[in-house]
């Protein structure tokens, strides 16, 4: 993966679990107040906006998308 961004991801609702494989090997956790915070290393935009228009076939809100240029929060 060449020069990969750190995102988090913010969406409103939930998910079975058996589709969190969708989001490109990004990790996926749930808060008390069911929203789901998919984080993880993507290569460049067109893997951001895959990982967006699967959110968007499980018709979940996204109501935040961060990117941390750091590289301390990259996953290996």
């Amino acid at each position: 993966m060449k020069n990969p961004y750190f995102y988090e991801i913010f969406v409103e609702g939930c998910i079975p679990e058996a589709y969190a494989n969708w989001f490109e090997g990004m990790s996926v956790r749930f808060d008390i107040e069911s929203k789901l915070t998919s984080i993880g290393n993507l290569s460049d935009q067109a893997a951001l906006i895959c990982v967006l228009n699967k959110i968007q076939s499980l018709n979940l809100v996204v109501f935040s998308v961060k990117r941390n240029d750091s590289q301390e929060h990259l996953v290996e």
